[in-house]
């Protein structure tokens, strides 16, 4: 079944939503009548993390970009270019998709959520303009998109993007939100560690800092779309009725931390303070955390803990590890949902 796009405004709807998609909604958002008020919550607290990158102090980060080594100054240069292609397609998705989604509130967070990755890779822009020329700026942004392991590490995201782009349909959709699971919550991590480890040798402080606001919004990201996923799954079981979808998370996951791994390998070997194995172990376990949000088991068994305490220094999840079986859940059970028993209770 073909996804129905949406129209700007069908005032002969109900404002309250009749489903995620390919239901009946007038458009008008009523934050006091939606179907999963939760997403109120979620929009508050995406609209709290507001922030520009002009508010973070470059000035000491000068100076310091001078006393990095060569091979550590070119994996910061790759990590910018790709984490500026990753904001930069995920922008475009979250934006494509809006266009199928009937929820009005659903809109609403779409919306905000590609503010803030446009805001994200504005940060790029700016941490490049106070430590490099304009020429070297530009290049680091072309690097990117011609750098063959870049491309290859991001082009499992892209397949699932496309796919969704060109024959929109409730399971392709599914298969989206998965993807978008994987970019904002695993994809970033192992860049984001590489510019913590700088800032624990009180390098770059003020890129770290502009980091830890990103980790925040896409934590925040990555948690929305975990709930519209379960929605989406419990609103239409057949995407899931043979099982096949839940095969088809796992191994999707899998591919996606086998990737980042090789990446991660790629960029960061021989830098002070970065152990691969330890690496390796952080990804397995931030994956294990992106499964448990959408209530599925762990896939590697052994990776329950942070073996990069460290980390938490400079940003710590606060998410949820409850395991939920929400893909065995039916549509009239997801209605029980409420303010007081959340997705987590089902």
């Amino acid at each position: 079944m073909a996804l129905r796009k949406i129209k700007l405004l069908e005032p002969q709807n109900p404002n309250h939503s009749t489903g995620i998609v390919n239901g009946e909604a007038s458009g008008i958002v009523n934050w006091n009548d939606i179907p999963y008020p939760q997403f109120y919550d979620i929009y508050k607290n995406l609209r709290s993390n507001f922030w520009i990158p002009d508010e973070i102090s470059m000035a000491k980060d000068i100076k310091s970009w001078g006393e990095l080594g060569d091979d550590e100054q070119e994996a910061f240069k790759r990590i910018i270019g790709l984490l500026s292609i990753l904001d930069s397609v995920q922008t475009n998705l979250i934006q494509r998709a809006s266009g199928y989604v009937t929820d009005p509130s659903v809109h609403a967070i779409l919306a905000e959520i590609s503010s803030q990755e446009a805001v994200h890779n504005q940060s790029y822009s700016y941490v490049l303009s106070s430590i490099v020329p304009l020429e070297e700026q530009n290049r680091i942004f072309d690097m990117a998109r011609n750098d063959p392991e870049v491309m290859k590490r991001n082009q499992l995201i892209l397949d699932i993007y496309d796919e969704f782009d060109e024959n929109p349909t409730p399971k392709t959709l599914a298969k989206a939100l998965v993807g978008s699971i994987i970019l904002e919550g695993i994809n970033f991590y192992s860049g984001f560690a590489f510019f913590y480890n700088l800032a624990r040798q009180q390098k770059m402080v003020g890129t770290s800092t502009m980091i830890s606001y990103i980790q925040k919004d896409e934590m925040q990201h990555g948690h929305f779309v975990a709930m519209l996923l379960r929605a989406l799954l419990a609103e239409r079981p057949d995407i899931d009725a043979d099982g096949s979808f839940t095969e088809y998370v796992y191994e999707t996951i899998d591919k996606a931390v086998q990737l980042e791994i090789r990446w991660s390998h790629e960029v960061l070997t021989g830098l002070e303070g970065i152990d691969l194995e330890e690496m390796d172990g952080y990804i397995k376990y931030i994956a294990n955390k992106r499964l448990r949000q959408l209530g599925l088991d762990d896939l590697y068994e052994g990776y329950t803990d942070n073996v990069m305490p460290w980390i938490r220094t400079y940003s710590d999840e606060a998410m949820n590890d409850t395991k939920t079986d929400f893909f065995e859940q039916k549509s009239r059970e997801y209605a029980k949902v409420s303010e007081d028993n959340g997705f987590d209770d089902l």
